[in-house]
């Protein structure tokens, strides 16, 4: 967690410029186009988002509590950020302004910016592995006005840095198959690795996966079962020939639990499959063993991937299917714990959806500045808000 003291924030304050700088968050959010009308509008879009986002990062999980939470402020806010007026907006304000924005275009500026600050500390490799899986919006359930129906995202998460790549909005009676085009694309894939659950197992998408210069790892269930009984029959009955059997295995502890982790691997199937499933490079079979004080659950998945045994032995396997499991974590787990995204009834136009890219855009900044425990540093920004300011109005550059 980053260090900050009460002396150190009153020096930065005392010599505070109101100028957003290069490569600054409120400098991406000033890109955005603003699609208002100019009669009326007493607020700009970047203040009434950064607002937005100040609140977010001190915790404050409705826009209710984030009008609140800036107008306790208001004064010594007004002396530190840029283009304020007299009085900050209400809640109202903010959940119309979310309406008019386009969330796919606030989305890919401010991961983008993310990602080109990133460029000049990246590590080996923290960009090739990506996840794929859908969210519910569950405070978006259950509402009969036209204009405030259900909402599904289907997401391309960074496992390594956080990053949301792409982030779709899946329409109400479509499901998210039908929104793959968008994701399966060279400039997304080249170069990377996708994973995803059962039901992307799909011939289709292996063929678009490589088409786009990226490979896949995948897990096999039932709805795909013709498949899944040859991958099971072959682990559970293996060949006494079999001239490929490879093997992996991890042990953790940890929240008062032993788990163990083993992968079996191997090509001896690839020719069978190569017929229906392009560029198979080796079926895996996982078994997760999980011991508690007085219970054992196991549990055995199997999974097919285009990666050969020279791109991903058993060890690899291993640490990409736990790398996974990083989007439900890492993300909608901490939208949902530490934003309150499920709870937030904002439900109306594109308010909900907006609320859900600034959530990601929250975490994937925590993740640049590497915070291992977000909860605990929103309450260290809401003790000292200057903090927060200062991430979002100077250059991330500076910030590491």
């Amino acid at each position: 967690m980053m260090n900050y003291s009460m002396l150190e924030e009153a020096r930065e304050q005392a010599g505070w410029s109101k100028e957003s700088e290069a490569l600054s968050i409120y400098q991406a959010l000033e890109t955005i186009e603003d699609i208002r009308s100019d009669q009326g509008k007493r607020y700009g879009l970047a203040l009434l988002l950064t607002c937005v986002l100040l609140g977010k990062m001190a915790g404050e999980t409705t826009l209710q509590a984030i009008a609140e939470w800036i107008r306790l402020r208001s004064m010594w806010l007004q002396e530190v950020l840029p283009e304020t007026r007299a009085t900050f907006p209400c809640a109202a304000t903010y959940s119309n302004v979310l309406r008019t924005v386009d969330p796919a275009h606030v989305n890919q500026i401010l991961m983008d910016l993310l990602t080109r600050v990133r460029a000049q500390q990246r590590e080996a490799a923290e960009q090739e592995h990506v996840v794929l899986d859908g969210k519910t919006l569950r405070g978006t359930q259950q509402h009969l006005a036209a204009d405030q129906r259900k909402m599904h995202h289907l997401n391309l998460y960074e496992a390594k840095t956080g990053i949301v790549l792409k982030e779709v909005r899946v329409a109400e009676k479509a499901g998210e198959l039908t929104h793959l085009n968008l994701f399966l694309t060279p400039v997304l894939l080249a170069g990377r690795i996708i994973s995803a659950d059962a039901l992307f197992t799909q011939r289709s998408f292996c063929q678009q996966v490589l088409a786009a210069g990226g490979d896949y790892l995948l897990t096999v269930k039932l709805n795909q079962p013709t498949l899944y009984q040859d991958v099971s029959l072959f682990f559970q009955d293996p060949p006494a020939d079999c001239l490929d059997w490879r093997t992996a295995s991890t042990c953790n502890t940890g929240h008062g639990r032993l788990e163990n982790r083993m992968l079996w691997a191997s090509t001896e199937l690839n020719d069978f499959l190569a017929r229906d499933w392009s560029g198979v490079g080796q079926v895996f079979c996982l078994r997760r063993r999980v011991q508690h004080a007085l219970k054992c659950t196991q549990e055995v998945v199997y999974g097919i991937t285009s990666l050969t045994p020279k791109k991903a032995d058993p060890s690899r396997l291993l640490h990409l299917n736990r790398d996974h499991w990083s989007i439900e974590n890492r993300l909608h787990y901490r939208r949902d714990g530490a934003l309150g995204e499920d709870a937030c009834q904002v439900r109306k136009g594109e308010a909900p959806h907006m609320l859900a890219v600034l959530n990601s855009f929250v975490l994937a900044l925590f993740d640049f500045c590497t915070v291992s425990n977000v909860k605990q540093q929103m309450r260290c920004l809401d003790a000292h808000p200057l903090q927060a300011v200062r991430l979002l109005l100077k250059s991330l550059e500076r910030i590491k």
